[in-house]
């Protein structure tokens, strides 16, 4: 057999090889690309809790609703259109101010949130707002957020937090899922609700709260046993009626942790004063009707 002969035949064995190895990595990739989208569920997305600001973006404009003088008919059929209430923030919201901070989470403590739960059921649950305390100082509990946690057990973290001197620190963005309850359920007027999205945690409402948590007071600092303690400041009220105000969240879906809680750990804000977050939320916020 000539040299010429021989390579050849070399070479076409070598293509032949080189089209099969191509051929089975991209039906590898076409797989692996399949098993993740069957894997992961849809993430959906929340507009109902509070954004982010900026206090050089706000302004007392962003905050007026014009409301109609009289029911609008339709051209064609001559029936009045359908009246919806929405939540208006107020002259009292608007002449307040906040500090403002934010904070990185490492991306260990927080997730999407999905439209499926863990056996692929599609949900809707409506949003909930669910208020925490820190039961250390603020910066304890950032620091924490901010170290990457290998243990999904101890993963965690808050969409925001208001310090003692009522400053308002962003954390996680609200179209994300924050880990600020385990094991947990909302009982509503719609009945229990709770959503398992991972097969090794038990159910929790994370897929659909607000996670937002107060500054625990230096005299309780570190004693999660006792009972109560001195309470939260004026400006943490105010600030957290304020972030509350931004969003369309119902009163009767405004929780908190040791409502929702199921462990039998968790029992905080203590020393929480209902009364006079709602009085202050009444004033920062009221039901309008919209077109």
């Amino acid at each position: 057999m000539r040299f010429r002969d021989w390579a050849t035949r070399v070479m076409l064995i070598f293509f032949m090889f080189a089209a099969l190895i191509l051929a089975v990595l991209i039906g590898g990739a076409r797989q692996m690309k399949n098993h993740n989208a069957a894997s992961n569920p849809a993430v959906t997305t929340w507009s109902q809790y509070p954004q982010a600001q900026l206090q050089s973006t706000i302004t007392p404009e962003e905050n007026k609703v014009n409301l109609p003088k009289s029911p609008v008919k339709t051209n064609k059929t001559n029936k009045i259109n359908k009246i919806n209430l929405k939540y208006a923030t107020t002259a009292a919201f608007a002449k307040y101010r906040p500090n403002f901070a934010k904070a990185e989470v490492h991306s260990s403590n927080y997730g999407d949130r999905f439209a499926r739960d863990v056996n692929g059921v599609v949900f809707n649950n409506q949003p909930i707002i669910v208020i925490h305390e820190t039961s250390n100082s603020a910066s304890s509990a950032i620091n924490f957020f901010q170290t990457p946690h290998d243990d999904e057990n101890v993963q965690a973290s808050y969409h925001a937090l208001i310090t003692l001197d009522g400053t308002v620190v962003y954390l996680v963005p609200p179209e994300k899922r924050a880990f600020g309850a385990g094991n947990s359920v909302f009982e509503g007027v719609n009945g229990l609700e709770t959503v398992q999205t991972n097969p090794d945690l038990p159910p929790s409402v994370n897929n659909f709260a607000y996670h937002v948590s107060l500054e625990t007071p230096a005299d309780a600092w570190g004693q999660n046993q006792i009972e109560g303690h001195s309470g939260y400041t004026k400006t943490q009220y105010n600030s957290l009626a304020w972030l509350i105000a931004q969003s369309q969240v119902p009163d009767d879906r405004i929780t908190t942790h040791r409502a929702v809680d199921r462990s039998g750990q968790r029992a905080d804000p203590k020393s929480f004063d209902f009364d006079k977050f709602f009085n202050l939320l009444h004033s920062y916020r009221q039901l309008r009707t919209v077109n």
